[in-house]
């Protein structure tokens, strides 16, 4: 529970009990800590205490509504962090993360989130899933690969979905700023897709040695311009492709303070003319910690001209976890993909304090968080 900033804590709350026919109760056996949970967790959203996080989850079904058609008691199952109804005009199109029927007035839903909707979070022994016929994903039974199918929920559809936006194809190649997970996702799906090279641009060394380690070509972004490091290894033309997966807590290149547009503006400068740029890193509306008055109402200093004048495509927004989660699943289960190499912990549910508070400094190896409240 989101006690204010950087403090966290394990409470008692209610049990979530079953409240329209098509809800099921779901014991939870993983669930992560999100890079985006540490917005919140650092007072830079308009989150109150008393949250319970987790918009990451994968359980065990324990109790079904009477409408429910198509899981049963006991079927293991990971939840799309985007709470959606599966009907509505953006459901029906494939655009899950901005359902207009679960949060009336703002279009998206989720899991333990600020503005995201009612939806308690799962980093919690149970949690209550709605619409369970359509945001419940099966697995097979059992505990195999238990932390390549967490990350079904959130990171491995937004890395894949970055690339989506970016319009990521075989032999392209591609850019990624950000070597966390969701980075890391991007450029691992990047490959999945036939890239024919991809970067990886971050400062901290577990990251980018993470990165090599599935054979991309690891940027540190303090030894100089990025983009010229990059267009050196490029014939001088720059990436294909770009996708931001920093979002607007991006570090200013030498210098220990924010610049929330220099992702943004530094991938303008690396990808090739007519390329195109997929930002599924974070930006909000309003950020209370931002570096100046234009940041903290989310306004941002972007190099339109220069994007208009090379020509350069532009996708943004959260993943539609649906659109991708049950292919990534069968790839999971064939062993064609195996996303948990990003998982540097995992921990049983009362550690969550001290996980949070190491997550948010990058200390100890600390990358990527499963905590596991029946542990």
């Amino acid at each position: 529970m989101y006690k204010g900033p950087f403090e966290v804590a394990i409470e008692q709350v209610e049990d979530p009990r079953i409240q329209h026919p098509n809800d099921v109760i779901v014991r939870v056996t993983s669930t992560a800590i999100c890079g985006s949970d540490l917005h919140m967790y650092e007072g830079r959203t308009a989150a109150e205490p008393g949250i319970v996080f987790g918009h990451e989850n994968l359980g065990v079904v324990e109790e079904t509504g009477e409408g429910v058609t198509s899981l049963s008691r006991g079927d293991r199952v990971v939840m799309p962090f985007n709470v959606a109804c599966g009907f509505c005009k953006n459901c029906t199109a494939g655009f899950t993360g901005f359902c207009l029927t679960v949060n009336p007035g703002f279009a998206g839903g989720a899991y333990g989130y600020v503005a995201m909707g009612p939806y308690v979070g799962g980093q919690a022994e149970y949690v209550r899933v709605p619409y369970a016929d359509f945001n419940c994903l099966k697995l097979p039974e059992g505990t195999a690969k238990e932390t390549d199918f967490v990350l079904l929920a959130d990171i491995f559809p937004t890395g894949y979905h970055g690339n989506e936006l970016a319009d990521v194809r075989p032999g392209d190649s591609v850019a990624v700023y950000g070597g966390g997970p969701v980075g890391l996702m991007a450029a691992y799906s990047a490959m999945l897709r036939g890239a024919s090279k991809v970067f990886v641009v971050d400062r901290v060394a577990e990251r980018l040695q993470k990165a090599r380690e599935i054979g991309a070509v690891p940027v540190d972004f303090t030894q100089g311009s990025p983009a010229e490091q990059i267009k050196e290894q490029t014939d001088g033309q720059g990436t294909d492709k770009g996708i931001d997966a920093v979002g607007y807590q991006a570090q200013a290149q030498g210098e220990d303070r924010e610049e929330p547009a220099t992702v943004l503006n530094s991938l303008v400068e690396t990808v090739r003319p007519t390329g195109a740029l997929g930002v599924p890193g974070l930006y909000v509306p309003r950020d209370p910690g931002g570096p100046d008055e234009q940041a903290k109402q989310g306004m941002l200093m972007v190099s339109i001209g220069r994007l208009f004048e090379k020509g350069l495509r532009v996708g943004t927004g959260q993943c539609n976890v649906k659109r991708y989660n049950r292919q990534l699943r069968d790839m999971i289960i064939e062993d064609r993909a195996q996303p948990s190499f990003v998982v540097s912990h995992e921990l049983p549910l009362d550690q969550a304090p001290t996980a949070y508070e190491k997550f948010d400094k990058r200390v100890e190896g600390y990358t990527k968080v499963v905590l596991h409240p029946h542990a």
